[in-house]
């Protein structure tokens, strides 16, 4: 037999390869073919298990959140597209981005407000700048009450009663500060940080500075003279001092007047790639920029007090504390050293006003305890378990000072350090 065609017709078997949980894959018959097609759909089976014939489409509908791509020359075929990041599906065919104080619901069909947070007193970032702080504060108020119950006595008066309150009082703001760093920021909130921030830093070191270069003064000019030089007295001291701090609560002022505090939310600082993630950031208009300056004169003041320390160290250990005063600087400057770059290391995290607020007011509270362990915690020991130790020491005039200078000096040019010191009997 032949067809129409002059070809012989056709007899084939169609197969469909299967795989079954009760046979073993393979081709199994599913229709023939005779001259015309014969099958069998419910001997038939597709991906999954599935008998049911799929269909024959170009483009499946998108899911929520997917625009539709348009295959070029095929107007009915399309790719779908998950509109990513921070987009939400605009119409069928087009995603846009939501605005940048907002973040697309989960399946993209439109914006919802980002979340705002901020520094909570209960965070672990908190927890320990306000343990330190509190340590701190009860620690310099006990010396304060130390110093006032003994105003008298001789170690208090020698230790300059003057600069030392001006000191601790310093290194009380340097500990107030955090508790300002971690509270909800509000217009006054911010204020305070412009003045304390700086302020507690530049009491301190302003005092130390005062003290270190009165000693340097008083020995350089024991080497040359015995009249002793200008300004040494305690109220010239406190002049200087406050001439110094004035300088920082100028800056700050002026500061108010050209940008007045008030707090913003960043939006920026926590935006990882997930939008699910996406926080705003509550926080003073305070940039990294801003911080280093409001604390860059107390560290132009810390700098000079160490070099003053270091061009003192060779003076006397009865006549001063110079000493005392070089070994705080010199460790202040190393926590100082390693503030910084902890402090912009982490300008990317997405944690940074966290980990930096951290790291700032621990290294502000390290920095305070330092002086107050070097400077005052022996003086308190002293006069609390020895005070038979407080007692009035021989004065010692100009002259004795500017001899013990002379004699410091002449002992520092022999070769091997080898000196012989004659006591002054004219004292």
């Amino acid at each position: 037999m032949f067809n129409e065609n002059g070809d012989a017709p056709g007899r084939y078997d169609i197969f469909q390869y299967q795989l079954s949980n009760v046979s073993n894959p393979g081709y199994k018959v599913i229709g023939q073919w005779t001259n015309h097609l014969r099958l069998n759909p419910e001997e038939m089976q597709w991906s999954g298990g599935d008998r049911k014939v799929p269909e024959s489409v170009c483009s499946f509908p998108c899911e929520s959140g997917e625009r539709k791509k348009m295959v070029k020359g095929v107007p009915c075929c399309w790719h779908c597209e998950f509109c990513d990041g921070y987009q939400y599906l605009l119409d069928e065919f087009s995603c846009d981005m939501c605005p940048f104080n907002m973040r697309p619901f989960k399946n993209r069909t439109g914006c919802r407000e980002t979340p705002i947070i901020k520094l909570e007193w209960s965070s672990p970032w908190a927890i320990i700048p306000v343990f330190l702080a509190i340590l701190g504060i009860l620690a310099t108020s006990g010396v304060i009450v130390t110093f006032i119950r003994f105003n008298d006595t001789p170690i208090v008066r020698a230790s300059g009663r003057e600069l030392s309150y001006v000191l601790l009082t310093g290194i009380f703001l340097i500990y107030l500060i955090t508790f300002f760093m971690i509270a909800e920021p509000s217009t006054g909130v911010c204020a305070l940080r412009r003045l304390l921030l700086g302020l507690g830093m530049c009491i301190s070191y302003s005092a130390m500075l005062t003290k270190t270069n009165r000693i340097y003064r008083i020995f350089e000019q024991g080497k040359v003279a015995v009249s002793p030089p200008k300004f040494i007295s305690p109220g010239s001291q406190l002049i200087i001092t406050f001439i110094l701090i004035g300088a920082q609560v100028l800056g700050v002022f002026v500061w108010f007047g050209v940008s007045p505090p008030h707090t913003i939310i960043d939006y920026e600082e926590q935006k990882p790639p997930n939008p699910e993630f996406a926080r705003g950031v509550l926080k003073c208009d305070m940039g990294d920029l801003s911080l280093i300056l409001c604390l860059s004169y107390s560290f132009v003041l810390m700098i000079t007090c160490t070099v003053y320390a270091i061009k003192s160290r060779g003076v006397p250990e009865n006549f001063n504390e110079a000493k005392p005063i070089g070994f705080t600087m010199y460790t202040t400057c190393i926590v100082w050293l390693a503030f910084v770059p902890i402090f912009f290391g982490t300008a990317q995290s997405t944690e940074k006003m966290f980990i930096q607020t951290t790291t700032l007011t621990v290294s502000m509270s390290l920095s305070a305890t330092v002086s107050l362990g070097m400077l005052y915690i022996p003086k308190v020991y002293v006069i609390i378990f020895h005070p038979e130790q407080n007692v009035q020491k021989r004065k010692r005039s100009f002259k004795a000072v500017a001899t013990a200078a002379t004699v410091s000096i002449k002992s520092l040019d022999k070769p091997n350090g080898e000196s012989k010191i004659v006591p002054d009997r004219s004292q």
